[in-house]
């Protein structure tokens, strides 16, 4: 297909419409021409799958195995024609049929396999091993309804199922032959057979976990990796034909509904013991459904008996700690399995497997009960417990607190296996995602750790791809660059999109760069005059957040700011303030209880704004249900402004803060997470700062010294705009926001709201004034582009592969 024939082409689109439709193109809906088109490209795909696969076997090229729960992939069709190089071939043959294919695009369902930057981040580090000759296979659940859909209803996130495969899903290749049973529950029986103490695994309840392959396309390389997707279905079809006989059908199909659940949603809510009990399980399916295939195909190349050489073959590596069983399933298969002794298996298992952590909040690092671990996983349990035993017993050998250490560092703590301390102890490499999240992860959070283990830390920032976020997510864009630079070398080579400094002082090129970001908001108007049925005016400042929904992300900093907007206009209805439309959209975990307020807040924020005839020709407020791929690539280019405004020392790294960079969007930001990479290489001239730093924020939380209530007495814009959390001034919402204000006031505002309040809106305005210069805005705009691709996924898996998993890359 890289070798494009428009007439074959035709051709075979046209078989494939006969034989599937039974009538002529003219005749078929989008839906039918989509079907069609995605069976074309998936007979080549599957076709260059088999042959990267063949040749990798071949050459014996080491394989990576990345375990995450979540991979945000985003539709495919149009991902997979860039990638194979023939978008624009396709397009063209296509219209040549009267076919559109913009709306063959829409009919993909956004896959719902992931929440937020966890996932998309899993997704791109795939397109970037394909691109550069990485084998790289992704490990991860199929989740029938994944996270949920979100609607908002009168202002409240309501959680619907996303039934993402109501249609089926055209890229993935069931394969039932490999499927892998997985045990839960049961008991452990101990015995001695020659001489050595074996375990036999009894009374269990199964399931089989069936994987379900998804191409990932290398970048016009001819290579194919793949995406493995587990579902879990009974070992046997059966029904409980007694309690269907009196009438008791849900008791009668209970099984069936019980193994379904386990990957029917991501991420169940866990504040109840069976939310907990659900995700220990989805967790234990992915590693052991994972670990089987893997062994099952290192086998078929190097035999049983090469165990030794397993690392240099073989890497499996866990994004965060939900893949952490991969530690004790590894060490089980070794010792139950293959008879090897605790030592080899340890040595083998440990340089095998690396980590990557992904946050500073110690509440969202993973703990379970170990009564719970001990009941579901038996064995598993046993292996932990060796792990921690022996782990705790080296501690007396190294010089420090052994007290502190054991405290700090056991996996079995207050009653909890703590998942973080065994991914570390059980991997060769642990690596955060930004330089200062990774000097974070030294200095406090694994600071014994980092103290007795120095080498195993290690940062890899993060990184997206461009491929996604700015050839399919911004064409004209794309264009404006190869017509700069003189060709589309930089789609290949990333770096050479730097050249583009050469044009920060032509006016004429900064013009072009001036009407795409012109066209691309009034794509993005279009896209929310057609769901909200609100105009919006694409000349005003488009000042975007969009991510996932938490106190640490301070959306609520951003409302305030756009009620203290509000405040001052109506006082003084000639005050001097930009036109802006501010955009938010994310989604809140279910149980989160503070996150659902803060959006229902933004939202009674918009109504307040968007229905006053004195306020809403200078500012309106919209907030985009549902945020998912697809809807994030007509936001990110139509960006002015990108609000990265979490907490410093609270974001691990963000990528949405890249994703607007590569857009050309200019970041108003704390110096936390990847922001902190953005100002090294952009300055104070193509971004603006706010706020504490981590080091003052950590100052504050151990030493205290902060007043919230001070803070908003002194200052009455704060006092007001917190009074109208609860004094009637949303009564027309329905609601008076008493959970904010007490986190606020009561809780004394842990992540510093209202003390980086002043700094922020003083930052905002001064943005705003510089955006009356089109000019110096489009310079600014041009330097991010150009200085972006330091946060090109190509990068990071390039330093994954050489420092991390030892392998060869292009």
């Amino acid at each position: 297909m890289t070798e494009f024939n428009k007439e074959k082409f035709k051709q075979e689109f046209e078989r494939i419409i006969e034989e599937q439709c039974e009538k002529e193109v003219k005749d078929c809906t989008d839906a039918e021409l989509y079907d069609a088109l995605s069976r074309l490209v998936v007979q080549y795909t599957s076709a260059t799958r088999a042959e990267t696969s063949l040749r990798h076997k071949e050459y014996k090229q080491k394989k990576i195995y990345y375990f995450s729960m979540e991979f945000l992939i985003g539709r495919l069709l149009e991902n997979y024609l860039l990638n194979l190089g023939v978008l624009d071939e396709v397009k063209s043959a296509l219209g040549e049929m009267n076919i559109d294919i913009n709306n063959l695009f829409k009919c993909e369902q956004d896959p719902g396999l992931g929440n937020g930057g966890l996932g998309r981040l899993a997704a791109c580090f795939l397109d970037s091993m394909a691109a550069i000759g990485v084998p790289g296979i992704g490990m991860g659940l199929r989740f029938r309804f994944g996270l949920f859909r979100q609607r908002i209803e009168n202002g409240y996130q309501i959680e619907e199922p996303d039934d993402w495969l109501c249609n089926g899903y055209p890229w993935e290749i069931k394969k039932s032959n490999e499927a892998v049973e997985v045990k839960f529950g049961g008991e452990i029986v101990k015995s001695f057979e020659n001489g050595k103490l074996s375990f036999s695994h009894i009374n269990y309840d199964s399931i089989l976990a069936v994987p379900y392959d998804v191409p990932i396309v290398g970048w016009q390389n001819k290579d194919v990796n793949n995406l493995r997707l587990w579902r879990a279905v009974p070992v046997a079809e059966t029904v409980n034909m007694d309690a269907f006989n009196r009438g008791n059908y849900a008791q009668a199909m209970k099984q069936r509904a019980d193994i379904d659940a386990l990957t029917c949603i991501l991420y169940p809510n866990d504040n109840q013991e069976s939310g907990k009990i659900l995700r220990i399980k989805q967790e234990y399916l992915l590693v052991a459904a994972g670990i089987e295939s893997i062994l099952k195909k290192y086998i078929e190349t190097y035999g049983d008996n090469a165990w030794d050489e397993m690392p240099q073959h073989v890497s499996i590596h866990t994004n965060d700690t939900h893949p952490a069983l991969a530690v004790p399933e590894l060490m089980r298969r070794f010792i139950d399995d293959y008879n090897l002794e605790w030592d080899d298996a340890w040595n083998i298992t440990k340089n095998v497997i690396s980590f990557t952590n992904h946050t500073v909040l110690p509440e969202a690092l993973e703990k379970w009960p170990q009564h719970m671990l001990r009941t579901l996983l038996p064995r598993i349990y046993m292996i932990i417990e060796e792990i921690n035993r022996r782990w705790v017993e080296s501690l007396h050998n190294v010089p420090g607190d052994w007290q502190q250490m054991v405290q700090a560092t056991e996996i079995f703590h207050n009653g909890e296996v703590r998942m973080a301390q065994l991914s570390i102890i059980g991997s060769h490499s642990v690596n955060g995602v930004a330089a200062l999240h990774t000097q974070i992860l030294k200095d406090s959070l694994f600071n014994e750790f980092y103290k007795m283990t120095p080498e195993l830390f290690n940062n890899k920032t993060n990184g997206i791809s461009q491929r996604r976020f700015l050839m399919q997510a911004n064409p004209d864009l794309s264009n404006l660059i190869t017509e700069g630079l003189g060709s589309d070398a930089w789609k290949t080579d990333f770096k050479l999109i730097e050249g583009l400094t050469q044009f920060e002082n032509d006016s004429a090129f900064l013009d072009k760069l001036n009407a795409v970001k012109k066209a691309n908001k009034l794509r993005l108007a279009k896209f929310i005059n057609e769901t909200q049925h609100i105009d919006i005016d694409p000349e005003s400042i488009f000042d975007i957040q969009v991510k996932r929904m938490h106190a640490y992300k301070r959306q609520t900093l951003n409302a305030f700011k756009v009620l203290e907007l509000y405040n001052e206009l109506k006082e003084n209805p000639n005050a001097d303030i930009k036109p802006c439309t501010f955009i938010f959209a994310g989604k809140s975990a279910p149980g989160y209880e503070f996150a659902k307020e803060s959006i229902k807040f933004i939202c009674s924020v918009a109504d307040l704004v968007n229905s006053d005839p004195q306020v809403n020709k200078i500012i309106k407020v919209i907030f985009i249900e549902n945020f998912c791929v697809s809807n994030a690539q007509l936001i990110y280019p139509a960006a002015d402004i990108s609000e990265q405004i979490s907490t410093a020392g609270k974001e691990a790294s963000g990528t949405g803060n890249m994703k607007f960079m590569m857009n050309g969007a200019v970041t108003l930001g704390t110096m936390d997470g990847a922001n902190v990479e953005i100002h090294n290489l952009v300055g104070d001239d193509n971004m603006k700062i706010f706020g504490l730093s981590a080091d003052q924020t950590e100052s504050f939380y151990r030493h205290g010294g902060y007043s919230a209530r001070t803070t908003m007495d002194s200052d009455e814009r704060i006092k007001t705009i917190v009074e109208q959390l609860v004094d009637g001034t949303f009564d027309k919402s329905g609601k008076q926001f008493w959970g904010i204000y007490d986190a606020l006031i009561e809780q004394n505002d842990e992540y510093f709201v209202l003390k980086d309040f002043d700094s922020y809106i003083s930052a905002h305005r001064e943005l705003c004034t510089v955006y009356d210069d089109r000019q110096r805005w489009a310079k600014m705009s041009l330097n991010n582009i150009a200085k972006s691709a330091y946060f090109s996924s190509d990068r990071t898996i390039r330093e994954y592969a050489k420092d991390i998993w030892n392998t060869i890359y292009r």
